[in-house]
Parts: C-alpha cells; sequence; structure tokens
C-alpha cells in the first residue's frame, strides 16, 4: 500500500507556485480546506485563479487570499458574504467568471471522469451562454439548446475530510461533503487535510465517499475553527 501522508499543509503545498489554477471544496464555510488556505497565505502564492463554490467571507477562508490580492480570478457561483470579492470585482480589480452552481459541480466531475466538456441546458439565452458553443439536442422526445461547458482540469485540488487513510480514502461527515468529493475528482494533484488520520484497512469501505485513487497527498489538519457564515436564532418567549 502506498503511504501518501504528509507532515503538515505546508509540506502538501509545497510546489504550488504564482500564477497555477487550483479548486477548493466548501460551500461557505462548511467542510473548507482550512489548513491548506493558511498555508498558501503564509507562502504567499499570488497569481492565483481559484475555483469554488464561494470566496469564504472577509476574514476566513478564501476571503483572506482576497485581501492579501493573491487571487487574480476567482470562478465561482455567487459572491456570497465577502464584501471584498464584491468590491474588487466592482472595482476590476479581479476577474470573476459567474457559474450556475449545477454547472460548476459537473465540470468539475466531468474533470475526474475524463470527460473533456459537457452540454446542459444551464444558461442557455443568458450573458453565461456569450461566446460559447451550443447544440440543439431532441432529448426524452424534447427539443432543446444545450451549452457546451469545458470540463474543469486545475493544477491542484484542495479538499477536507473528516477521516481519511494513509492511502487517500475519505469520509466526509454531514453537509460537509458539498463540492469536496466533486473538487477532489478533478485536481491533476488532489491534496486532502482531515481530522484524523488513520492506518490503511481501518475505514470500513463501504462508508469511504471518495477512494484513494483521486487522492496524491494527505495530512492531518490542525486548530479547525468551523465557523457558521451566518448564526441565526430563534428568539425567546417571555414563556419558556
Amino acid at each position: 500500500m502506498i503511504d501518501k501522508s504528509v507532515a503538515n499543509a505546508g509540506e502538501a503545498i509545497r510546489d504550488v507556485v504564482d500564477g497555477m489554477t487550483i479548486s477548493l471544496g466548501g460551500f461557505g464555510l462548511c467542510g473548507i480546506p482550512e489548513n491548506l488556505i493558511a498555508a498558501l497565505l503564509k507562502k504567499g502564492t499570488k497569481g492565483l485563479t481559484c475555483i469554488s463554490n464561494n470566496a469564504g467571507v472577509d476574514d476566513f477562508g478564501l476571503g483572506l487570499l482576497l485581501h492579501k490580492k493573491q487571487i487574480k480570478k476567482m470562478i465561482a457561483s455567487y459572491v456570497g458574504e465577502n464584501a471584498e470579492f464584491e468590491r474588487q470585482m466592482l472595482n476590476g480589480e479581479l476577474e470573476v467568471e459567474l457559474i450556475p452552481q449545477g454547472t460548476l459541480a459537473t465540470r468539475l466531475m466531468a474533470g475526474g471522469y475524463g470527460m473533456p466538456a459537457i452540454y446542459t441546458p444551464a444558461g442557455v439565452g443568458t450573458e453565461v451562454a456569450e461566446g460559447k458553443e451550443s447544440r440543439t439536442f431532441t432529448f426524452h422526445g424534447i427539443e432543446k439548446e444545450y451549452l457546451m461547458e469545458y470540463a474543469f482540469e486545475p493544477d491542484f485540488a484542495l479538499v477536507k475530510a473528516w477521516k481519511g487513510d494513509k492511502a487517500g480514502n475519505l469520509i466526509y461527515r454531514g453537509t460537509s461533503q458539498n463540492f469536496n468529493h466533486a473538487v477532489a475528482m478533478c485536481g491533476k494533484i488532489t491534496i486532502a487535510e482531515v481530522e484524523e488520520l488513520v492506518e490503511p484497512g481501518e475505514l470500513d469501505p463501504n462508508f469511504i465517499h471518495t477512494p484513494g485513487v483521486f487522492i496524491q497527498r494527505i495530512f492531518q489538519g490542525e486548530r479547525y475553527e468551523k465557523r457558521i457564515e451566518q448564526r441565526t436564532v430563534r428568539k425567546k418567549e417571555d414563556n419558556e
């Protein structure tokens, strides 16, 4: 069994250099690779193109890299709660490609499946379709126009899981699975950080979400904050 474990996040991103394209798992702040983002911040890698559902918040997640101007282009589904993301986009300081969320997920998975492109009806007749090839297909008896979208093939993919073994097999907990599995599939080199790293054979194969074949490096992270983007609680009634 090949041992894919490395000592820490800094060692894992040792060959991530300026100008590369990276994809990152997570949705909002749930399931983001906190340690790997912190390592990129410390390393100062710049000119990055980042593929992610969103860009965190102003003081956490990818928002930290935005504040340091380490990201050149964001490919995402929405701006979200990140005011700095919005400011840079509106001022022309950041290249932004907004993509329908389902299209984003499917382009990530297509990269893992070895499919160079997909066809989707999402975005037809909107700004999303500008400059893109389209074709008309009859599917389930309905004739419809579809856009051709290219699969993502980032230099590195960064994901976070709950448990993993040294062979790279991953288990996610709850909704933190979100985009992580799709992101893990598409990277030329995929790096996983986990809360608990175990020996091969310790994970029940029936519960593995991402097989180790997609993972090239894995390490046990530390000091996870697991922030909640917006915490909302019900007001307590007087009779409670």
